[in-house]
């Protein structure tokens, strides 16, 4: 039966490469994956360090079990250009950095000891997408997601297709496809079985057909009871296939859902129920290792996503993301754009060969996830290319018929081939260009967009970001722009009805080239910073929610006196889903409704406190004398929430968070934990950037340096397993404040 094992452990590695010495053991340091070639600094390096070769290698022994089998070790990605070498022979090359391949050892592998060798070259090779031109991210090099060792028979099944239909009616109907994997190219004969599984193990349907030849698809018609994978109830379903022939068993299994997504020229429809799109992009990059995080790194981003920021879409940008990251979003019912790799520049025959390839890599891994609604197979914000794109999109709808394709474009009147007119639209911040007099206009009209003379399927992708980067500790005044900003582009796309929805630029914080940025090699578009730390803007998504789900009210102010630009705290926007908040200051109580005037199409627009807002006796209780505020938030006429902001904020309080407290040991699971200076009401210490020292004793290891800086009154950094169990115990110490304890589990 097949065996799928992880190959994480007991690697070691070394800079540099060289072909004579594939077949040789070479000294080098020991590492686990996933792991990254150069740890970086939080900022102010050279991103040509990890821009060139190295190398991994470990000891494969043969085990009995390899006989008469196909072995083989798959790679869920490695970037860039990785090739795979048995006791010095090549057995395979890869030249996409984002999605998984798989070396072949059978019949290369020798008793006793056998010598895996992969070299990485993190050089930006131009015929590899998404290099040859200037890209807007970094491209960490190494052996940065899982690797597996696989066992399975001579005939085995390569992959599962499963596509449902009748998904709206009472009795739906699901087809699932088998592909057999036969590199010997045995004859055979055999049958596939297949079982439906509900989340709890039931079968609900199951049926065989008989297979000689490359492929076997079975249908189920007339099934009832079904639930529907939708946002709030996510209902997985699972096919199970066991192939039989004379040279042995297989099994292998895929979860799906049962829904149905479209973008239409009226919106988007998801199980037949319009529903407008609210999300952000995300890289999957962290502070210092980069893109060589595992699967609970991956799966805290999805959670993020959905329950911090209360997105209900995510696009990948700019590349197929871990699969960790995408089973997540299917079990907690978020939506998923995903992207072909690529930023602008298209190369030449071959590199659009490459990236063609990549369609069918990602579609073919992917298919099955119910949280992806729509293919990105255009190279994000690039030129038209009528034949390349009629292609891409030719086999994204041959591979899979059921999705929609988009093509992330950024110029106006760009050829349409896809199915949905996917804009990047940064109009709100070109009125700022010399030259541009233009008013301030949140979004184009969708047809000055695509310059067509009519609505089609249209889905705005990016905005906001690159057009006001703000950091976690500039000035309040900024911040609330930045919010602001965010607030009128979804306002404006919660107005049109022929807009699918809006999917900010980005998530948090990322590093990038010199060519990009703020110089320091970081982007500051994030609504949150590198740590996942909440920016102001973080609340204009956060708080679109339903109260239902969580009570939402943040004030857009550090409440100080003098930290605007002339003085004082208004206009003063509070972020929030309350009916009404009511703001005490002194002897003024003043209790206020959203501002629905500047933002009728949002759910939940602020509640705005400027000017208008008082008279002139209440305006001069505005005096010298900074007091304290408090802010309450009512539902239905009742508190629901509160918060308390001081005038004279003191370093009071070192809070030190970790997401979770224990760490799975055998995976070498991380955790992260966010540190913040907190003043006597519990709020951010927004300037204070002193250092604190981080010190961990246990089968636990910080990852990057031991003395950090808050930046905005906050820090963070992640810990990993070693690999044994055991008691795991934190102390962040810092000279402004008393020492903090954290304990945590490895098991």
């Amino acid at each position: 039966m097949r065996s799928v094992v992880a190959f994480n452990e007991s690697w070691t590695f070394h800079e540099g490469f060289s072909s004579e010495d594939a077949g040789r053991r070479q000294e080098g340091q020991r590492v686990t994956l996933p792991h990254t070639v150069v740890e970086l600094p939080f900022n102010y390096f050279d991103e040509k360090s990890y821009q060139r070769a190295f190398t991994y290698q470990k000891i494969l022994n043969w085990d009995d079990r390899f006989a008469g089998r196909e072995v083989s070790l798959v790679f869920d990605a490695a970037m860039a250009d990785a090739v795979v070498y048995l006791n010095g022979q090549e057995i395979v090359a890869h030249k996409d950095g984002y999605t998984p391949f798989e070396a072949r050892l059978t019949g290369h592998l020798l008793q006793g000891e056998n010598l895996i060798t992969v070299k990485i070259d993190g050089s930006e090779n131009p015929e590899i997408p998404p290099f040859g031109g200037r890209i807007d991210y970094l491209t960490y090099a190494g052996i940065y997601r899982d690797v597996w060792l696989k066992l399975a028979a001579p005939v085995s099944i390569a992959n599962i297709k499963v596509e449902t239909t009748d998904v709206l009616s009472d009795r739906k109907s699901v087809t699932v496809r088998c592909d057999i994997s036969n590199p010997q190219d045995l004859a055979f004969k055999g049958t596939a079985k297949v079982a439906l599984r509900s989340a709890d193990g039931a079968v609900i349907a199951s049926g065989q057909a008989e297979t000689a030849g490359g492929s076997v698809t079975l249908s189920f018609d007339g099934l009832a009871g079904i639930s529907l994978w939708d946002l709030d109830n996510p209902v997985l379903y699972s096919a199970e296939v066991e192939l039989m022939t004379d040279h042995g068993p297989d099994r292998h299994a895929t979860r799906f859902g049962f829904r149905t997504a479209s973008f239409t020229a009226e919106g988007f429809l998801l199980n037949g129920r319009k529903l407008k799109l609210r999300g952000l992009n995300r890289h999957q990059a962290f502070p210092y290792v980069g893109y060589a995080m595992g699967r609970s790194a991956q799966e805290r981003d999805a959670e993020i996503m959905k329950r911090t920021l209360k997105c209900n879409i995510v696009r990948t940008s700019h590349y197929p993301q871990s699969k960790w990251f995408l089973d997540h979003c299917d079990r907690i019912g978020l939506l998923v754009f995903e992207e072909i790799p690529g930023w602008q520049h298209i190369g030449d025959e071959e590199w659009q060969q490459e990236s063609i390839r990549n369609v069918r890599r990602m579609i073919e891994r992917d298919w099955n996830h119910p949280s992806i609604v729509i293919w990105g197979v255009r190279i994000n914000e690039s030129q038209d290319s009528h034949d390349f794109y009629a292609e891409t999109n030719r086999l994204a709808r041959a591979l899979d018929p059921t999705r929609q394709t988009g093509g992330v474009r950024y110029i106006t009147e760009s050829e349409m081939l896809e199915d949905v007119y996917t804009m990047n639209d940064f109009i709100l911040g070109n009125e700022e260009l010399p030259g541009a007099n233009r008013p301030r206009t949140p979004l184009r009209p969708q047809q000055e967009n695509t310059g067509l003379s009519k609505d089609v399927p249209y889905l705005i992708t990016e905005f906001g970001g690159h057009m006001y980067p703000t950091k976690i500790y500039d000035q309040e005044q900024r911040q609330a722009e930045h919010v602001r900003r965010h607030l009128e582009v979804l306002n404006a796309a919660y107005g049109d009805p022929s807009i699918s929805g809006a999917i900010g630029w980005c998530m948090f914080d990322y590093n990038t080239h010199s060519d990009f940025g703020s110089g320091d090699r970081i982007c500051y578009h994030g609504v949150m910073d590198m740590f996942r730390e909440p920016k102001f803007a973080a609340y204009a998504y956060a708080s679109q929610c339903d109260p239902a789900d969580e009570v939402v009210m943040k004030p857009v102010t550090i409440w100080a006196r003098g930290e605007r630009n002339i003085g004082g705290a208004l206009p003063l926007m509070v972020l929030t889903n309350c009916d009404e908040v009511e703001l005490r200051y002194g002897s003024l109580t003043k209790r206020l409704g959203p501002d629905r005037e500047t933002f009728p199409h949002l759910p939940h627009p602020p509640v705005v406190f400027d000017h208008r807002s008082f008279t002139q006796d209440e305006l001069g209780v505005w005096g010298m004398e900074w007091e304290d505020v408090q802010f309450t938030g009512y539902i239905g006429g009742k508190p629901a929430v509160e918060q308390r902001m001081v005038a004279n904020p003191l370093p009071t309080t070192l809070q030190v968070e970790a997401d979770a407290d224990t760490l799975r040991a055998g995976e070498r699971d991380t955790v992260r934990v966010i540190v913040r200076a907190l003043d006597q009401a519990g709020s951010r210490l927004a300037f204070l950037n002193e250092a604190i020292t981080i010190k961990v004793d246990g089968p636990a290891k910080l990852i990057g340096p031991e003395t950090v800086a808050f930046q905005g009154g906050t820090t963070g950094f992640w810990l990993q397993a070693t690999g044994e169990v055991g008691a795991i115990k934190l102390e962040v110490a810092s000279p402004r404040f008393a020492s903090q304890s954290l304990r945590l589990t490895a098991k």
